[in-house]
């Protein structure tokens, strides 16, 4: 069974594919686009961490965002 769902907008319709279907629903090209861009958010985030700035996360347990310090410190956003 296929875990692709369909999300509606008021103008697009977005088709969300889980990464255990990913090869069989999507293209090559689009493939290559997502791989460049999750390296384009890596480079932004060593390049955040070099700069020591902070950087955001999301915390998927407490549904709650955060920004970590260079320092290790987390604050949570309210």
């Amino acid at each position: 069974m296929s875990d692709i769902k369909i999300r509606r907008t008021t103008k697009y319709s977005v088709k969300v594919i889980s990464s255990d279907n990913s090869s069989n629903e999507v293209s090559p090209v689009d493939a290559e686009m997502d791989a460049r861009a999750k390296q384009a958010v890596k480079s932004a985030i060593e390049k955040a961490k070099f700069c020591k700035k902070p950087v955001a996360h999301y915390d998927a347990v407490t549904k709650r965002t955060y920004l970590e310090y260079p320092n290790g410190e987390k604050r949570y956003v309210d």
